[in-house]
């Protein structure tokens, strides 16, 4: 397997265009692994990306017709961000903290916790939207 990082304006990115399906998850996630560990990020890191990977993916399989989207990998300094780019319109809401019986809402709001900066938007062009998550690389050379 080739890694799909490269540079791009002086900032490390990794972009794959994919469909979301739930056998193809675990692929995203080593991807992603494997573009941390490629620079340089911390375990934790690794881990909350992997996690967060899941949960963006999932969501687009679970809650979007067409599954279609594009997941971004950008790093910038010490600190990554993930991007979960999709055709629909509807954004995620996160309540306050999910009680233990609720079937749904968990993922995003423990990603929202987690992470250092999570959001949601339109696109610029109003044809899907954007959902995206920020964490600190770790201890970097």
């Amino acid at each position: 397997m080739t890694s799909g990082v490269r540079v791009a304006y002086g900032q490390n990115v990794f972009g794959r265009s994919l469909v979301a399906e739930a056998e193809g998850v675990e692929r995203w996630r080593r991807e992603a692994a494997e573009v941390l560990r490629s620079w340089g990020a911390s375990l934790e890191a690794v881990e909350l990306v992997r996690l967060g990977v899941s949960e963006l993916l999932s969501n687009v399989h679970r809650h979007v017709a067409v599954r279609r989207c594009y997941l971004r990998i950008v790093r910038i300094g010490s600190e990554v961000t993930v991007q979960v780019f999709d055709r629909s319109l509807n954004l995620p809401v996160v309540r306050e903290e999910p009680d233990g019986e609720s079937e749904s809402g968990r993922g995003l709001w423990m990603l929202r916790e987690m992470a250092s900066g999570f959001g949601c938007e339109r696109t610029e062009q109003r044809d899907g939207k954007i959902v995206w998550f920020r964490c600190e690389l770790g201890d970097l050379p």
